[in-house]
Order: C-alpha cells, then sequence, then structure tokens
C-alpha cells in the first residue's frame, strides 16, 4: 500500500495478535492509520522504543530501542546518548513511519518527555504513572488523580489525563523546557505529598511489599533515561473486550469512573472518540499553557 507518497509491502495481515477478541495485524495496523493524526503531535521528536511482539501475545515479545530489523531507511532516526554509549533510535515523524514500524510488529510505542532537538536537558512534559497495587485498582487512581489536579493547578500546571491501558492512569503537564532532575524532583516532591496526606492509600516508592493496597505514584518516569507509553498506544495487554490503548479522558470522566469498566477503551472505542472529540490531549503540546516547574 501506499502512505504519504512512502509504499510499504504489508504482511501476515491474517495474524491473529490477540486470541481472546481475534483482533488481528490487518487490525492494528488500520487502527494505527485511523488514529495517526492525533497521535502524531504526542510521539514527533521523541526518539521511540517499542514493545514487539511479531507473533502476537502467544509469542514471544521483547522491548527494542533500536530500529527493526527491516526497518525501510527512509524511517527518520537519531543518535540518542546513554551512560554507555549511543544507540540510534527510531523518531515516528509521520503517519508513514508508524505504520511502517507497527507492520515489523512494533505494536507498543514510548517516548521520553523530551525530544530529540531540544536534548535530554529540555523536558517538556511532566508525567505521573498512577499504577495500582493489589487490592486497589483504576478507581482509587482516579480519586488520587483529581487530588494530584488540585495540587498541579495550585503550582499553574494543567493537568492532562490518560487511562494507561494497563491498569492505571498517567498524568501529563506541559511545562516550559527543564532539566530531567528538576522535573523529577518536582514529581517526586508531589507523591511524597500525597503519601503524607494518604499514608494508608499512596506509596511513592516502587518496593513491592509496599504496593499491597496502595496506588503506586510513579515519578520516576520523568527521569531522561526513562520512557512512557505514548498516548494512544496500544499495549500488548488483553482486557475483557479486546487489547487496551493509551486513551486520553476528560476530568468529568474521571471524576465519574465507579469501575474499571468505564475507562476501558478497545481500538475502536478510541478512533470513533477521536473521530467525535478531537483530540483530547491537544493542549499538551501548546506553548500557550506551558508554566514553570516550581
Amino acid at each position: 500500500m501506499e502512505v504519504e507518497g512512502r509504499r510499504l509491502s504489508l504482511s501476515h495481515l491474517e495474524r491473529v495478535i490477540f486470541p481472546a477478541s481475534g483482533h488481528t495485524k490487518a487490525q492494528l495496523l488500520h487502527y494505527y492509520a485511523r488514529i495517526a493524526p492525533v497521535m502524531l503531535p504526542h510521539v514527533a521528536g521523541r526518539p521511540a522504543s517499542f514493545v514487539r511482539a511479531p507473533e502476537g501475545l502467544a509469542g514471544e515479545s521483547w522491548i527494542a530501542k533500536t530500529p527493526p530489523t527491516g526497518a525501510p531507511d527512509w524511517v527518520p532516526v537519531v543518535e540518542v546518548p546513554h551512560r554507555d554509549g549511543a544507540t540510534e533510535q527510531v523518531v515516528i515523524d509521520s503517519a508513514a513511519a508508524l505504520i511502517a514500524m507497527v507492520n515489523l510488529g512494533a505494536y507498543e510505542v514510548h517516548v521520553p518527555q523530551w525530544t530529540a532537538a531540544a536534548g535530554r536537558d529540555a523536558h517538556d512534559r511532566l508525567v505521573l504513572d498512577l499504577d495500582p497495587g493489589p487490592g486497589t485498582d483504576l478507581v482509587v487512581c482516579c480519586r488520587i488523580a483529581e487530588r494530584l489536579r488540585q495540587l498541579l493547578d495550585e503550582d499553574g500546571l494543567m493537568a492532562c489525563p490518560v487511562v494507561s491501558g494497563s491498569k492505571g492512569l498517567h498524568l501529563y503537564a506541559p511545562v516550559r523546557p527543564v532539566s530531567g532532575r528538576a522535573v523529577s524532583a518536582y514529581a517526586k516532591g508531589l507523591a511524597e505529598r500525597l503519601t503524607s496526606e494518604h499514608p494508608g492509600l499512596v506509596v511513592a516508592s516502587m518496593a513491592k511489599l509496599e504496593r499491597r493496597g496502595r496506588v503506586l505514584i510513579d515519578w520516576s518516569q520523568n527521569a531522561s533515561a526513562k520512557t512512557t507509553a505514548a498516548p494512544y498506544t496500544v499495549r500488548l495487554r488483553e482486557g475483557a473486550r479486546g487489547p487496551g490503548v493509551a486513551a486520553p479522558v476528560t476530568w468529568d470522566e474521571v471524576g465519574a469512573c465507579r469501575s474499571p469498566s468505564d475507562l476501558a477503551f478497545t481500538p475502536e472505542d478510541v478512533v470513533e472518540r477521536a473521530d467525535g472529540l478531537g483530540d483530547l490531549l491537544a493542549g499538551l503540546g501548546s506553548d500557550d499553557v506551558r508554566a514553570r516547574v516550581p
């Protein structure tokens, strides 16, 4: 097929990627083609990593940072420095590049909170990952998110909720470019404040023993070396109705959530929502709403 003037040879379209729901590779390619207009602003310019599972959930999966074997030579790459050197990573700057990666089994897209052009010390987004431990769920995450929204608002930051497509909730806030160390310190402070307010409900530590019955506010994804599942990406996890998606939601929906199923969306749901509501995260990329991290 041809996408934006680029010819792509798509393979194994009938392959079932999600066995319980029967979602095929063709359906996932169709989803990404439809959702690209609202997804691209949130991944373009950012070095991407992927969770690859060419055979679907029944096969092997792994995290891939370097360009997959077989990636077209026109897909842009950028050199990303690391502690032990540097690697080349794909930058998804077009629907064609997105479809090319999905065709190679890179179904789940992750990006950092900085762009390659600005560099690792110029984060333009803050992210908090609310991850429910055993005995808690998305509903509890929503209540905690509402309190975090209040705290962010008091500091002049606009909170944007995204269900993770797994179990929890991501909160983003657009910020003026700042170092990863500074935004991590601020995010950690927020997590620790909530832990002090609700010690039986919230934890800021990664220790698994502390997470039972509590929600982890993972502030560490603001580190320059970390990535977060990109808005609108399919997750390689299957819910009751099919694959989950990291889907933007409204604060009204967060407030009304009384069951995890209230905010569980399939790829088809997310396309329908985008067609009707547009990009609920449009403000995330606007310079007009960026604020300084206190």
